[in-house]
């Protein structure tokens, strides 16, 4: 039997042995490598025993308090106040930090919010220009006293404080007096005021961070001018900045080691941000460029303290004289002064402060993942602490910021691939940010706050947002355990069960076979060589078989070949009926599908055969109709059910499985057209019901397509709500009336009554009578639904490309679902939730999934996320038959082929000629096993199938065929018979 679990865990790599400049390079070819889809899927584990969880946040974004308690301004205050604010750069005026998140004077606040968490450390940043209001002494005691506070408060709640010394705000008199990190004398003022934090606070502090992001206060402080300070230096400046912002930093390091290590037992290291970069093309050339893009970014700083006090060779051969010079004795000093690796990455940088000059023409990406993988390879396996990583929602998202849960969940879930499947050794893992702030250069236009803060109320209240209870689960479970929903089982369906693929249309080629030709024809032996037709001379007719259709014969034994019990297909109202009525029929094509239906039968596969299906050209409905209207006309409807006659007098005797429309999309429908196709499909149930199921015995019903639809914050009643509704919407408008009450759901009408009351909209919804409630009502033998994917929906709008005003609705996209070439969300569970739901709204109807698939991009490794998702939609689809009690009775792959449904096809098409892909092999496997049995599965004891005797179908539907070979053998044998005769008669006469 298939494997239950497709995809093993995968093995641990094995950590990188020793790290040098340049091995970080085999990073891309590495993960190119690794198996797909498998290295792809959600990895449902835990994080090692220890493992740090924080939040943390920055002094300027989030303090507030600008002048308050003797502070002196940084150059972040100069710069928000400045009268003008140049293009690119964060808003000037009171929308600064002047009063931010107020952490200045909530700090017992923040302290909740933190312990609501449930976090184990919180990293925060101390306001320089607060502690020493010109930058250096003399020591300002309330500054002093209000961190020891925090302090003091961490401690009582068991919180480890992460303290970084510097975070961009540098006091403005030192920008003043001595031009910044532009001045060789920083480094002195720095170690002096590092010296006083040591003194004061080291004795709670086991973490420390010199400086935040060195990248961006060099480039674009002193380089660019983008930030604060603005000083538009050029790259020569810059890169005099970071030599000395280097120096700084090695100057608190071996202050620390020499003078506070013995006592306090910390560690410090420097808060390094990166970005991800991939090559365009997996070239040799390409992977150089990326590596020197990280080299210049991250090893900029990276390599010259984790590995020989040097920059990279990258750099120093590109930059020649721009790029300043370590001697001997400074590359040693500055060598090694990194007790871990503590790395920053996400919405500050990546997208936002990489200058583009920096990615080299390669593609930025943000695959924390395989950067962590890359610092590992690159230096040596240090011990990793992420001190900052998270993304962002607009600045108008309040409570239910989806959008920032899944990127969470991404970067966390990455994370932990790392540590299990690369062999990273990351230690902690901190979120930004505890609560909304200001937010540098884009200012309040975004947030990244767990907990919401509106800005402009006067308490600054926390609000805790659907992110809160999603990290504070997170942390609970450390991780993301293994749940049993989340397990494959064993187990198989019942004997009867319908294995089925869809084709939407079947091919048809009715060119007529050579022996239907009745011309007389004659061989020109002497001249031409070739068959000259004999004007005016035919030969007599004899009757069409469907043996004369060579398409048929093809598309059988494909289909032959799955072992599907059931094939499902769509008739052409167009092409039947032409002019939409019986005043022109194709009779040819009727009898195609005729013996299309009947070949089936004859290899004991049933057709389950739609009467409609629409598709892009006038919906597939006969020109003369989709002119006047399509279903916006009544008279449609009457059409329909003539047309549904026609088809069931025709094909009744070959078809027990109809279904009236397929798939009509409820996108595309006015209210009206919705109306009017249910009044069609109820018409046509209930004349087959009354006119043909006595004596064909058959079931009919209707198709929906009904993709699942879940809130995107699981914990947000509004959420649910929006989902709800989209499920009225989207599946509810055509199945509630014939699988419910006979009339459209309520929530539907209620939220169009809202809708044109309050917008002044006139969309109308119908309303049905008495008689056409009970007409619709019921109209069904069994509930049919195709279903391909699974979406998630919010109420806050965030996106507006992904916004239906109409619905009020917000798509949100789980980053972490596999997706397929065409980008649909592969998300196995959703069928069973659907099921459920069809179960738990219309009763224990039978249910068939008439279409399920996903697209590829007819490259075979992408036929694996098709393998993968067969597998794990009918493992869903077990669940739900098994566990559920889902009255489930067949599933359909989509589809056949990519002839007729290209990128989707069980069968590729290629140079005429059909090619089975290996799911189809995998669908077959699953049918033979009817599931996936185990080795406790009991053992399901099928009736045999009264076998229909193919040789006596081929004689006796072949007795014409039959009686001219005959014919043939017999003047053939008579032929040899006299020959023989005459010779034996002509040698005695000579003898």
């Amino acid at each position: 039997p298939p494997p239950l679990l497709l995809l093993p865990p995968l093995l641990l790599l094995g950590r990188p042995v020793l790290g040098a400049p340049g091995q970080g390079a085999g990073a891309w070819s590495r993960f190119a490598r690794l198996p797909y889809p498998q290295d792809q899927l959600f990895l449902h584990d835990t994080f090692p025993d220890g493992f740090l969880w924080g939040a943390g946040s920055a002094a300027y974004q989030t303090e507030g308090g600008w002048s308050q308690g003797g502070k002196g301004p940084s150059v972040w205050d100069t710069f928000a106040h400045r009268p003008a604010t140049p293009p690119g750069s964060a808003p000037s005026g009171p929308a600064g930090g002047d009063v931010a998140s107020d952490s200045y004077n909530n700090l017992f606040r923040d302290a909740e919010g933190l312990r609501r968490l449930g976090v184990t450390h919180y990293r925060f940043s101390l306001a320089w220009a607060r502690l020493l209001p010109n930058g250096t002494a003399p020591l300002n005691p309330v500054g002093l006293a209000h961190y020891r506070r925090l302090l003091g408060r961490l401690q009582e709640l068991g919180i480890e404080p992460v303290v970084t010394l510097y975070h961009w705000d540098l006091p403005q008199g030192l920008q003043d007096a001595f031009g910044g990190w532009a001045s060789p004398i920083l480094p002195q003022l720095f170690r002096d005021y590092a010296e006083i934090c040591f003194r004061h606070f080291g004795g709670q502090v086991r973490y420390w961070l010199t400086m935040d992001n060195p990248y961006v206060v060099a480039w674009h402080g002193y380089g660019t001018g983008r930030l604060p300070p603005s000083v538009q230096g050029g790259p020569r400046l810059g890169y005099q900045a970071a030599h000395h912002l280097l120096q700084a930093h090695a100057k608190v390091w071996h202050l620390y080691n020499d003078h506070f290590r013995p006592t306090q037992r910390g560690k410090v290291s420097i808060a390094l941000s990166s970005h991800w970069i991939k090559p365009q093309r997996m070239t040799e050339k390409n992977i150089k460029e990326c590596q020197k893009s990280l080299d210049f970014v991250l090893g900029w700083f990276a390599k010259p303290l984790f590995i020989d006090g040097d920059y990279p060779e990258s750099m120093r051969s590109n930059l020649s004289s721009l790029l300043p010079e370590f001697n001997e004795v400074e590359k040693k000093y500055v060598k090694g002064t990194a007790d871990f690796f503590a790395l920053s990455f996400g919405a500050t940088l990546s997208f936002q402060l990489l200058d583009s000059h920096m990615k080299f023409q390669q593609l930025e990406s943000i695959s924390l993942r395989q950067l962590l993988y890359w610092i590992s390879s690159e230096y040596n396996n240090p011990q990793i602490f992420i001190v900052e990583n998270s993304w962002f929602v607009s600045g108008s998202t309040k409570r239910d910021d989806a959008k920032y849960i899944y990127y969470l969940k991404k970067f966390i879930m990455e994370t932990l691939k790392a540590i299990r499947y690369d062999g990273v050794n990351v230690f902690g893992y901190t979120v930004w940010s505890l609560l909304d702030g200001f937010e540098w250069h884009r200012g309040y236009s975004i947030r990244r706050g767990l907990f919401y803060v509106d800005f402009q109320s006067h308490d600054k209240k926390l609000m805790p947002k659907s992110s809160v209870l999603f990290y504070q689960k997170l942390i609970e479970k450390n991780g993301f355990p293994p749940l049993p929903e989340n397990q494959p089982i064993e187990g198989i369906f019942p004997c009867v069960f319908a294995w089925g693929i869809v084709d939407n249309y079947i091919q048809v080629d009715t060119t007529p076979a050579q022996f239907l030709d009745s011309s007389v024809y004659v061989w020109d032996v002497h001249q031409t060589k070739q068959l000259i037709k004999v004007d005016g001379v035919f030969a007599s007719k004899r009757k069409r078989h469907c043996v004369d259709f060579a398409a048929i014969r093809l598309q059988i034994s494909l289909l032959q070949e799955t072992h599907v019990t059931h094939f499902h297909f769509s008739l052409k109202w167009s092409l039947i009926l032409p002019l939409g009525n019986l005043s022109l029929i194709n009779h040819t094509l009727v009898h195609y599908y005729q013996c299309f239906a009947s070949e089936l039968l004859r290899v004991n596969i049933t057709p389950v055969v739609a009467l409609w299906q629409p598709m892009a050209e006038n919906q597939e409905l006969p020109v003369s109709l989709a002119k006047y209207g399509a279903w916006e006309n009544p008279e449609t409807v009457q059409a329909f059910v003539e047309y549904a006659k026609f088809c069931f007098t025709n094909l009744g005797d070959h078809v027990k499985f109809w279904i009236t429309m397929n798939e009509p999309s409820v996108k595309n429908l006015t209210y009206t057209a919705g109306h009017n196709l249910l009044k069609a499909h109820a018409k046509a149930w209930h004349l087959y019901d009354k006119e043909f199921r006595t004596s064909q015995k058959g079931k009919i019903s209707i198709a929906l397509q009904a993709d699942w639809v879940e809130p995107a914050c699981p914990f947000s009643r509004n959420d649910q709500e929006v989902a709800d509704r989209i499920l009225a919407f989207d599946i509810g408008w055509l199945a509630e009336p014939i699988f419910g009450n006979g009339d459209y759901p309520q929530a539907m009408r209620a939220w169009l009554h809202q809708r044109n009351s309050v917008d002044l909209y006139n969309f109308h919804l119908p309303y049905f009578s008495e008689d056409e409630k009970k007409l619709i009502q019921g109209s069904f033998d069994f509930f049919a639904l195709s279903h391909y994917t699974t979406t998630l929906v919010g109420w806050e709008k965030e996106d507006a490309l992904k916004y239906d005003h109409y619905l009020e609705v917000q798509m949100i996209n789980d980053i972490t679902w596999l997706h397929s070439p065409n980008r649909a969300a592969v998300v196995p569970w959703g069928l069973r939730k659907l099921l459920k739901w069809v179960k738990s709204k219309y009763g224990d109807v039978p249910i068939y999934v008439m279409a399920n698939g996903i697209d590829d991009d007819q490259n075979m490794v992408h036929d694996k996320l098709r393998v993968y998702y067969i597998q794990n939609y009918i493992n869903e689809a077990l669940k739900a038959y098994t566990l559920d009690n889902v009255n489930l009775q067949g599933y359909f792959v989509y589809s056949f082929n990519d002839k007729t449904a290209p990128k989707y096809g069980l069968y590729s098409y290629i140079a005429n000629q059909y090619e089975p892909k290996p799911s189809m092999k995998h669908y077959k496997e699953i049918i033979d096993n009817n599931g996936f049995p185990g080795p406790e599965t009991p053992e399901l004891l099928c009736p045999e199938e009264v076998a229909s005797c193919p040789e006596c179908h081929f004689f006796r539907t072949r007795k014409s065929l039959l009686a001219f070979i005959s014919f043939i053998f017999l003047a053939f044998i008579v032929t040899i018979f006299f020959i023989t005769y005459y010779s034996k008669k002509a040698e005695r006469r000579y003898k």
